[in-house]
């Protein structure tokens, strides 16, 4: 077998493999030789058909399986020896194609762009400023409100008091269309909270003003893009009775509302807000360090990119950027998206910074866990209620999947092994210096 080097260019490589037609017989023979101890054919007993009958029986299948296997050696061989990492699959093309006859050395022309090789970086040298925010009693008892205002209970309106946004109603209703009654359009007792967007739009709107014992017939069109296709687009008609108004009635900020969110005194419920506060700043506070660290490693190295690399990334960020500006656009045949110079800028920070965080990693041999990939899984199947089972599942089986999960939790433990060998300062801040830090983030 022989590889011949036929462009080195940058960070390009293209390679022909030849394999001898005698390599290729030699390893069928070996396969037939492997396999014939089990054959049975016709006329024949066990392990004693002729090689003659078996290689005009199985040598076709055979040949394209030693084929296969010489090449992917052969593959494996000169990266061992060459040190090269493909920086994407490499591209394999057999010369000659559908005019190669058996008989014949099969040759391969193999092209790939190599991963760069990726300078020594003392990270020790670099220095970051942790934000520090602590929870005051002025945010504490602004999430004891609004956490009261969740627990609220509702209570009878005066008879004869007509509802207003932020009741809550308790009706019967029949929903029809053209004078058809449609399945999951009627409910007894229904408790409904006017303004609350619950139901399709203006249904509630409607209700507003009605007094208990009220009739009220509701019109309302189901929008476009309905859930239920056979109700999409058309005008209903809602018969509704109103059975009870009540007004809302935030719960006492007490012992009682502390223990029903699993705290033993109101105390104690304000230090857990005060403990999830500050975790949540400590989250902001980790986006901004996490950003002003790939700065400085960004303007630390310098080194040559695979075009191919930045020109799939340059179209990843098109595409999504493009649905963040059409998100009514939920299909993908919008055509091709071109990258502009400012989305190819950004590719090449993203991918230059990936592989030296990868490089980094690598050297530093950290590792995602099995414990951390099982837990990243549940986080992500708690998005999808009742398919849980099934998500696991389609995660199991499908790898790519695997990676996109894996690469984060790898980034961010490569990025705290940096921070753990740098010098970082603390620097205690309000919360609205650090969303101001943290809505800045948005605007690079």
């Amino acid at each position: 077998m022989q590889v011949t080097e036929t462009l080195n260019e940058g960070l390009k490589r293209s390679y022909t493999i030849t394999v001898p037609a005698a390599e290729l017989d030699a390893k069928v023979q070996e396969k037939l030789v492997e396999a014939q101890p089990e054959i049975e054919m016709k006329g024949f007993r066990k392990g004693k058909v002729p090689m003659a009958m078996l290689k005009k029986q199985y040598g076709p299948r055979l040949l394209g399986d030693a084929m296969q296997d010489a090449i992917d050696g052969a593959m494996k061989s000169h990266f061992e020896a060459t040190g090269d990492r493909p920086a994407l699959q490499p591209d394999v093309k057999m010369v000659g194609g559908e005019e190669w006859a058996e008989g014949q050395d099969v040759v391969v022309e193999m092209t790939y762009e190599t991963l760069p090789e990726i300078p020594e970086l003392d990270t020790s040298s670099v220095t970051l400023e942790r934000l520090v925010v602590k929870a005051d009693d002025a945010s504490v008892e602004e999430a004891l409100k609004n956490l009261a205002a969740t627990a609220q209970s509702f209570e009878d309106r005066r008879k004869g008091s007509k509802a207003k946004d932020g009741d809550q109603i308790v009706i019967d209703f029949k929903g029809s269309v053209d004078g058809e009654v449609f399945e999951g359009g009627t409910a007894e007792d229904y408790p409904l909270v006017l303004g609350s967007g619950s139901f399709i739009p203006g249904f509630e709107e409607q209700l507003v003003g009605a007094k208990a014992d009220d009739d009220v017939e509701v019109k309302v069109t189901f929008p476009e893009n309905y859930g239920a296709s056979h109700l999409a687009g058309k005008e209903a008609l809602f018969e509704c009775k109103v059975k009870a108004v009540k007004a809302p009635k935030e719960a006492e900020l007490d012992d009682e509302l502390a223990k029903k969110y699993g705290a033993e005194d109101l105390a104690g419920l304000k230090a857990q807000i005060a403990q999830r506060l500050e975790a949540e700043y400590a989250g902001a506070s980790r986006a901004v360090l996490k950003r002003a660290l790939l700065d400085q490693l960004d303007g630390m190295v310098s080194f040559d990119l695979p075009p191919s690399l930045v020109e799939a990334e340059a179209g990843q960020i098109a595409h999504q950027l493009y649905h963040e500006e059409h998100p009514d656009d939920h299909e993908h045949n919008h055509g091709a998206i071109e990258a502009t110079d400012e989305h190819k800028k950004l590719a090449e920070r993203r991918v230059r910074l990936g592989l030296l965080l990868a490089e980094i990693g690598r050297k530093a041999d950290v590792q995602v866990t099995d414990q951390e990939m099982t837990q990243a899984v549940l986080n992500q199947a708690r998005q999808y209620p009742g398919q849980e089972r099934a998500f696991f599942e389609f995660v199991q089986k499908n790898p790519q999947m695997q990676q996109q999960l894996r690469a984060p939790l790898f980034e961010d433990k490569v990025v705290d092994h940096i921070v753990s060998g740098a010098t970082v300062t603390e620097k205690e801040v309000s919360k609205d210096e650090l969303q101001t830090s943290i809505d800045a983030l948005d605007e690079i």
